[in-house]
């Protein structure tokens, strides 16, 4: 039987690039190709060669064509979602100047809270941009360059974020979408563009940023022949703007913002993440109000340390990741790499609360315990800029839904269980960001609205699981913890 069209949607994030090929009319997964990125620093610093980011999308486009066993004249369009705020800085040939500061570089906090002083604090950043500048931020990257490599912010000719960077290689045009935009502390959610105010404050130049496309389903080019060889991919085929990786696991979860807030998203990966689908632009200084990539609201709160911080532990401890306990009275809190949320760069871990009858596995639990902790009490912040009491009667109950590596981990789907008592769906899908790039490549080529189709396609649905009882005395004794630890742990 004849293929149908095909279409590609890339997740290229911190660790690797994967290439899901999806039939464009069913969103059947047809086959995922893989491929790693390599992450260099020490002490703060973290950062990736653009380049071997583009080999390795070469490389896993390649490799899921072959195991899906589709003919390339098959695919229709491709779309990339990217690790957000990352910085890319080009020279007039469109090559990387030095390598890319990634999301989690926090050389830049001290640009951070320069800058949040230099706009007259963190409400006047929320008001303009939804989100306070914090080392994770393009921004504060950008100023941290100006300040220790003059040199290069003096020879820049380009400014990208990863995913505009691969969307540029791939069809020859400098775009981003509103979503992965919204990351870079120099674009304004009120007004849905770059701020002319803050690119003065930041001596950046609007002429080196990508124009922004209405959204990551715009049709920004198509593929042109040089990256249609490497690809070994039909050039001319659409190539949509793309967005940040945040953005796309929520289209591919069809949220779409349709009322006041839709399904609360917990991620749990590398870092871990909160977000909700709305319409109303919140304006917390205890969140990253991102834009949607559709142009509505992306209220997200992100942990550094999740998943690969309590892998930490279990290995210091010599555990499997399964063999973890409830804590007891234990209280690991796991900010092994600093914490964004709360906003403690400088932080380590901490264990605190230890018996003579404290166990190894309730170590490892208590690691588990503190890392979710951190992502829920996020949670809590995101409802309440959103006008919900996380208490009250309506939002005490909202599903959440469980997504990332995490979510297919038997001791962290239990664990949020407990501290969180909430109602949870975990989607059968699991690439739900290259899922959601696929739906950006699928609209662009046929016009459609994007979450629509990944609604259509039946990409958010799951496992539904019921609440069991609150652990509140977990709870509790993680948050005195956290509260008295925080002044000294920055």
């Amino acid at each position: 039987m004849a293929q149908g069209p095909v279409v590609i949607g890339v997740d290229s994030s911190t660790q690797s690039t994967k290439a899901l090929l999806t039939d464009a009319e069913t969103g059947r997964p047809l086959a995922v190709g893989r491929a790693p990125h390599r992450v260099d620093g020490s002490a703060g610093a973290r950062e990736s060669d653009p380049e071997l980011w583009w080999r390795a999308l070469c490389e896993a486009v390649a490799a899921g064509i072959e195991e899906a066993g589709v003919p390339a004249s098959a695919v229709t369009g491709i779309a990339v979602a990217g690790q957000q705020h990352g910085l890319v800085v080009l020279d007039r040939a469109g090559r990387p100047l030095r390598p890319a500061l990634l999301w989690n570089d926090t050389r830049s906090a001290p640009q951070a809270a320069a800058l949040t002083e230099a706009l007259g604090g963190p409400q006047a950043w929320t008001a303009r941009t939804g989100s306070v500048p914090v080392a994770a931020v393009t921004a504060a990257k950008w100023r941290w360059l100006h300040e220790n490599e003059p040199a290069h912010t003096s020879a820049a000719a380009g400014i990208r974020l990863p995913h505009d960077f691969l969307t540029e290689r791939l069809a020859g045009t400098a775009a981003t979408d509103p979503g992965d935009a919204s990351g870079t502390g120099w674009f304004s959610t009120a007004t849905g563009s770059y701020d002319p105010g803050l690119l003065e404050l930041l001596g950046l130049d609007v002429r080196l940023l990508p124009e922004v496309a209405a959204s990551g389903a715009t049709r920004v080019g198509s593929l042109t022949a040089r990256a249609a060889e490497a690809l070994g991919l039909p050039a001319g085929i659409a190539v949509a703007a793309g967005t940040g990786d945040n953005m796309a696991a929520a289209v591919g979860l069809g949220l779409g913002g349709a009322g006041l807030l839709d399904h609360p998203v917990l991620s749990l990966g590398t870092s871990g993440t909160v977000f909700a689908a709305t319409r109303t632009r919140p304006a917390s200084p205890a969140l990253s109000g991102f834009a949607a990539t559709d142009g509505t609201f992306l209220p997200l709160a992100c942990t550094l340390n999740c998943t690969l911080a309590v892998d930490k532990v279990a290995a210091l401890l010599g555990l499997g990741r399964d063999e973890a306990e409830p804590g007891g009275e234990a209280v690991l809190l796991p900010y092994l790499d600093g914490e964004r949320t709360p906003d403690l760069p400088g932080a380590a871990g901490l264990l605190t609360g230890l018996r003579h009858a404290t166990t190894g596995p309730q170590l490892l639990g208590a690691a588990y315990e503190g890392a979710v902790f951190t992502a829920l009490r996020a949670l809590d912040d995101l409802l309440y800029a959103c006008g919900l009491d996380p208490a009250g009667p309506g939002a005490a109950t909202l599903p959440l839904r469980l997504i990332g590596g995490g979510a297919q981990g038997r001791t962290w789907v239990e664990t949020v269980r407990r501290l969180s008592g909430r109602p949870l769906i975990v989607p059968r899908a699991t690439e739900l960001v290259a899922l959601g790039a696929a739906a950006l490549a699928a609209a662009a080529v046929t016009g459609a609205d994007a979450v629509a189709t990944a609604t259509a396609w039946g990409t958010g649905e799951g496992v539904a699981l019921e609440p069991v009882a609150r652990d509140t005395a977990a709870w509790e004794r993680i948050g005195a913890v956290l509260d008295r630890a925080a002044p000294v742990l920055g």
